[in-house]
């Protein structure tokens, strides 16, 4: 005849530990701070049963709460707030006076009224789960082509886990198959030309919305592609996929322009067009018909488009507008501009995003110029008075090489300051046709031809 003890009834304390106990005397209100203790030392060490080592207690302040336990953990009443260290084997001995197999473990487990230990045993499992993501993640990128753009790392596996990205990885409901998807993005990512991210996503998903902005296909896919350096954390949407030559939509975004037209396009003057990154990709551009008219205005705001469209209808405006932060293809498309003999003349908001505008094309195109770009332009854009001021992050401003003061001044002052307080001045190098910091010389016959012409225009009232 077996004399093994029954299974619990509640489930609670393994092999039904509390089979034939006692257990109304341990389990009063005034006794349950020394059990709800031992439950959470039980779950940190994943040990249900607690019948061997030590573990500190700490006594409450009430008086009845530390006598209730007289007798189980000692002679003494503890005072309030007393540590004492117990050893599990004597308090076992203890407690099986009221049950022949009690432990500690299975009378908290009672007092709490659920199982023990499953805090470290669930945090094994994750263990283990996140060992084999981690091993399918190298060998799914081994099997990547040599020509993958972004190829997964074992030190990038580090940086997604201390960014908290795979803890979302496990939470995902099915993160083995997240993880060979992420890496069918990455084998089918372009090394030339572009693809459509919702031809993409298809192909990927069989849905052309699997890569939109917020699934955890597009964040996983950014985040690798952001440790591997292929671009860079807090990066705009667009410009992150653009890097991974995924196209948002090759018909919208692109570059506002005036003046500024493929080659072969006849364009009513002063016309405002859009010019989006489809265009952009395949546009030739005309070469400029003399040096001196060879400029073009690059900001970042529409309404510095909008202001120029009211200068005199002889000007011949050449203006290019991002509209915010621009995207890889139109950056190169201002590079392939340059190719062609233009000089361009760039400029942005005093701001971080505006600053990184700017780096960005200096660095793809290094014959352009910061326009209205120093800390003395800064200081003059400052509104004297805002409401509601905004503030600089001093840690994204970031460097400016082409005024190393200006980010010095931007620090120092805080604010950010914008295109709109420098428009008079913009406007008047939109009407002459150069930065002002080039101002040619009045020796030259055209250029004396050119400034009379434009003494006898009459530039836009100046702003109050």
């Amino acid at each position: 005849m077996s004399t093994a003890p029954a299974d619990c009834s509640q489930g609670w304390c393994p092999d039904g530990a509390c089979h034939g106990a006692q257990l109304d005397s341990l389990l009063t209100p005034e006794a349950r701070w020394l059990w709800e203790q031992f439950a959470v030392r039980a779950d940190k060490r994943g040990d249900p049963s607690m019948t061997a080592g030590t573990t500190v207690i700490t006594a409450p302040q009430g008086a009845g709460q530390r006598a209730a336990v007289l007798g189980l953990i000692g002679t003494r009443i503890l005072a309030p707030g007393e540590r004492r260290k117990i050893r599990l084997e004597q308090l076992t001995l203890r407690l099986q006076r009221h049950g022949g197999h009690l432990t500690p473990g299975a009378v908290a487990a009672h007092a709490v009224g659920r199982p023990l230990g499953s805090a470290a045993a669930e945090r094994a499992r994750q263990a283990a789960r996140t060992a084999g993501l981690r091993l399918l993640r190298a060998r799914l990128s081994a099997a990547l082509p040599g020509h993958a753009p972004v190829r997964p790392s074992d030190e990038g596996w580090e940086e997604l886990h201390h960014s908290g990205r795979v803890a979302r990885i496990l939470q995902h409901p099915a993160p083995e198959e997240l993880l060979r998807r992420t890496a069918e993005v990455l084998r089918l990512l372009p090394v030339r030309g572009c693809v459509d991210r919702r031809v993409l996503a298809h192909r990927v998903t069989g849905d052309p919305h699997g890569l939109d902005a917020g699934t955890d296909l597009a964040s996983l896919t950014l985040a690798e592609a952001a440790v591997a350096g292929v671009t860079g954390s807090g990066m705009p949407l667009r410009t992150a996929w653009s890097r991974l030559r995924v196209a948002l939509d090759s018909l919208s975004g692109g570059l506002l322009t005036v003046g500024v037209h493929p080659e072969g396009w006849v364009v009513p003057a002063r016309h405002p067009c859009v010019l989006p990154p489809y265009t952009l990709t395949e546009a030739t551009w005309p070469r400029p018909a003399r040096e001196e008219d060879s400029w073009v205005f690059v900001t970042e705001n529409p309404s510095i488009t909008t202001a120029a469209l009211a200068l005199p209808a002889h000007v011949p405006v050449r203006l290019l507008c991002t509209v915010g932060t621009p995207s890889a293809v139109e950056v190169d498309a201002l590079a392939r501009l340059a190719d062609r003999g233009w000089r361009i003349a760039v400029r942005a908001d005093f701001d971080a995003a505006g600053l990184a505008l700017v780096r960005a094309v200096l660095h793809t195109v290094p014959t352009a110029e910061a326009w209205h770009m120093t800390a003395a332009d800064y200081t003059t854009s400052l509104h004297p008075s805002p409401f509601e001021p905004g503030a600089l992050d001093p840690d994204r401003l970031g460097d400016t090489p082409w005024d190393p003061p200006l980010a010095a001044a931007m620090r120092a002052c805080g604010r950010p300051a914008y295109e709109e307080g420098l428009l008079d001045q913009l406007l008047a190098d939109l009407h002459q046709g150069y930065p002002s910091a080039h101002a040619p010389s009045c020796s030259r016959p055209t250029a004396r031809r050119r400034l009379r012409g434009q003494e006898s225009a009459c530039l836009l009232p100046m702003s109050p």
